[in-house]
């Protein structure tokens, strides 16, 4: 099920935002401490106003919540409320049996026990979920992972609590995974709302619309995108409108990872079948891969891992989806020499495909050592970011691969006060936002833009290719 959290002030403006959700929610969650006292003593109503299921809670500012009433004026406040037919009331872990729990039995409600930990891990989280499900009909916790490591450790919480009635839930960005894939933990639901009420919740309709999350089954293949940062990757609005087009029982989603080995693991674990690779682990997933194809061999970096029979094969789909857009310029001459900023894994590709098609390249970067290696491996010129000027003029292509720029830091060039004469090509790989720093100053210019979207557009729909063996459906429009 997906729950939607209502975090309004009244329930007039609660019963709006269900109206808006209804179509991708099955259940809903009314945080009474969200409202006005004057709406708390109506709260009993809310139940008869909606035709789903109600989670009642009234959460304490130590787990989060808004409630700073004593717990004697809290339980008074939640008892009035469980006049109305709300399906479950939440209740914390610490909080000893009492008239509550006592009078919510009785009329049928049933018992949610939650633990909040908002800043880490709990220790020994398996039997702690075991013992809140001995006192109650559902366990809930919501902690806060800050490795893949933990995020692993959540998901086998499926195996290890096997037949136990459960939501688990990972905060933050570390968990956004495991709100997707709740039913992959044998989460029971999964918390859903537009304004956030605990960190890293994803709206409803885009867990319903983009990830399906309600419809993902034991039989779902997974996908995804690793990167550091990841968030911001617009790749499942690519491949899950792709899935859906082809009817492949399919889901792809971001993962935020810091140990590349650590999600290999969790690969296994999840039975995942590809992956894309973003910033900064374009690399360091070599080591990992039984087999890669001749352009990642000579690219050095790999943006595609796929499961074959026994390994993992890598390929590099970057080069092309980069060429694409300016192909035409290249054929025609139009572009003849070029600067490429930054000396990672994007460059990688991206220097190898220009020097495949006869462009010469003078490679820019803050570490000299790194422009130096790649220069001497691809055949072109190197330099530092600090010289940047001296090629004012000289270059019929500017193409900018770093993170420099990347939301939220999107006010930064990593060239600035370098002046464009209006003749060259800009091309900006961040998709996000569309317009950098640098693209809005080579703009003012008068220079022709390329910007990170129609690369990354481009090369998703290869990586769609090798995920599915189909092409890329026709007709799908693809907004970012």
């Amino acid at each position: 099920m997906i729950c939607y959290t209502l975090s309004e002030t009244t329930l007039a403006e609660c019963l709006r935002k269900i109206e808006q959700n209804r179509e991708y929610i099955d259940i809903c969650e009314l945080r009474m401490d969200f409202l006005t006292p004057d709406e708390q003593k109506s709260a009993y109503l809310f139940p008869s106003m909606v035709d789903i299921p109600v989670i009642l809670t009234l959460r304490r500012v130590s787990d989060g919540g808004k409630c700073a009433l004593s717990e004697k004026d809290r339980r008074a406040l939640l008892l009035s409320a469980l006049d109305g037919d709300f399906a479950y009331v939440d209740i914390e872990e610490d909080v000893k049996k009492n008239d509550v729990e006592h009078y919510a039995r009785s009329k049928g409600i049933k018992i949610i026990r939650s633990l909040h930990d908002f800043d880490s891990m709990p220790e020994k989280i398996y039997s702690r979920i075991q013992r809140l499900s001995e006192r109650a009909d559902v366990a809930k916790i919501a902690v806060t992972p800050h490795s893949i490591s933990d995020v692993l450790t959540l998901f086998r919480a499926s195996e290890e609590l096997e037949g136990v009635n459960k939501i688990i839930i990972g905060m933050g960005d570390w968990g956004v995974c495991t709100r997707i894939l709740y039913k992959k933990l044998g989460s029971m639901l999964t918390f859903a709302s537009d304004t956030a009420t605990a960190p890293g919740q994803i709206s409803a309709k885009d867990l319903k619309l983009v990830y399906h999350a309600d419809r993902i089954d034991e039989n779902t293949a997974v996908y995804g995108i690793i990167g550091n940062p990841v968030m911001h990757s617009l790749s499942p609005l690519i491949h899950n409108p792709g899935f859906e087009a082809i009817h492949y029982n399919a889901v792809y989603l971001p993962f935020l990872v810091d140990n590349v080995r650590s999600f290999f693991a969790l690969a296994e674990y999840l039975k995942m079948r590809g992956f894309s690779v973003t910033i900064p682990f374009k690399v360091d997933v070599l080591s990992y891969l039984g087999n890669i194809t001749r352009e990642v061999k000579q690219i050095g970096s790999c943006n595609t891992v796929i499961r074959v029979p026994n390994m993992w094969k890598g390929i590099n789909t970057d080069y092309y989806g980069f060429l694409a857009p300016i192909e035409k310029d290249i054929a025609s001459g139009r572009i003849k020499n070029a600067l490429v900023i930054g000396a990672g894994g994007a460059s990688q590709a991206i220097v190898w495909g220009l020097r495949n098609r006869g462009v010469n390249i003078v490679i820019l970067n803050r570490t000299l050592s790194h422009a130096e290696k790649l220069a001497t491996i691809n055949r072109c010129q190197f330099d530092t970011l600090d010289n940047a000027r001296k090629y004012e003029g000289k270059v019929d292509l500017v193409v900018q691969t770093t993170s420099v720029g990347l939301y939220p830091d999107f006010d930064i060039n990593p060239i600035d006060g370098f002046e464009f004469t209006g003749r060259e090509i800009v091309y900006d790989i961040i998709y996000k936002p569309k317009m950098t720093r640098l693209l809005k100053e080579a703009e003012k210019k008068g220079c022709k833009l390329h910007f990170g979207s129609e690369m990354l557009i481009e090369q998703g729909k290869l990586q769609f290719e090798a995920f599915t063996g189909y092409h890329y459906p026709d007709g799908i429009k693809i907004e970012f």
